[in-house]
């Protein structure tokens, strides 16, 4: 029996009835998943940018490391769902589907698992973060040195795992057990992460313009503000989408929310950038100096070519 997953990104095509193996789409699907192959596109570019940047040019920190290997999942999830819309894009010649389904009930497992393992990170940076207001003498004091190190390795695991039972029941097993596996999972993003980012988050916000009378870094706030705001209005819709899917109730066609999600995931770097003022001229210098301006908690240093 084939899983009933959910629907791939891109729309597939409308056989027509006049015996000329021909198909149409309609143009508002075409657009959107034009639109949606675009974005993805930028998004790929400028994680890019920041993979380099954070892996070979701006000095590690506990903040970097979270925000390194969340664009290493932002790059992995708009990678598939680049290669399932050029699959679409490359098949709608023939009309046909079938041979291209199998690739992506796997594009979209390995969807979700890049998307999981951006939720799962946002929550442990905010809880970080949160931590280091209500309790600044132990993080600076006490704080285990290659925390953030082990906490990305941990949930990695986590993101493996999770992926790891959910294909094993949805491949191997009846179509109960894949129902039952998937929604557990978005019980796991609904109950515990996705709460857990949001409260701490909310009083992260609170401490820092109410609370703390300390110097801040402010644009380090800024975004992770702007981050979590972002994946909670183009990101979770997502989740939510697939999880009345399993009810086979539909609010929203599937390109719309694959479309927001791909958003989210392109969005993170032109955040860092803007919040890190880059408003002269576009050069990898400049970018640099608004990394270290965002991401560095000492003074910013003169960076030099």
């Amino acid at each position: 029996m084939e899983p009933n997953l959910t629907s791939p990104p891109p729309t597939s095509p409308t056989p027509t009835t006049d015996g000329d193996n021909s198909c149409r789409m309609e143009v508002t699907d075409m657009a959107i998943d034009g639109l949606t192959l675009l974005i993805c596109l930028c998004g790929l570019v400028g994680n890019g940018v920041v993979l380099w940047l954070l892996g070979f040019r701006i000095r590690r920190n506990p903040i970097t490391v979270y925000i390194l290997n969340l664009a290493v999942a932002d790059f992995t999830f708009l990678l598939f769902m680049v290669t399932s819309s050029l699959l679409y894009l490359i098949d709608n010649a023939s009309c046909s589907t079938v041979g291209v389904l199998k690739y992506m009930r796997w594009l979209f497992l390995l969807s979700l698992f890049s998307y999981n393992m951006g939720l799962y990170l946002l929550t442990a940076i905010s809880i970080e973060r949160c931590v280091s207001i209500l309790c600044p003498l132990w993080y600076r004091c006490r704080r285990p040195q290659h925390l953030s190190v082990v906490v990305c390795a941990l949930l990695w695991a986590l993101s493996i795992a999770v992926l790891a039972a959910v294909t094993s029941l949805c491949l191997l097993y009846d179509h109960e057990r894949c129902h039952m596996a998937l929604i557990s999972m978005y019980v796991l993003n609904f109950l515990i992460f996705a709460p857990s980012m949001v409260i701490s988050s909310t009083i992260l916000v609170i401490k820092v313009l109410c609370g703390s009378k300390q110097r801040q870094p402010k644009r380090l706030y800024i975004v992770i503000f702007l981050t979590i705001l972002f994946f909670i209005l183009f990101a979770l819709p997502l989740s939510i989408w697939n999880f009345l899917q399993q009810f086979s109730y539909t609010s929203m066609p599937s390109q719309v929310v694959f479309l927001l999600a791909s958003i989210n995931s392109s969005i993170n770097p032109f955040i860092y950038f803007l919040v890190g003022s880059c408003r002269r001229h576009c050069s990898l210098v400049s970018l640099q100096v608004a990394f270290q301006r965002v991401f560095e908690e000492t003074a910013v240093t003169t960076v030099t070519s």
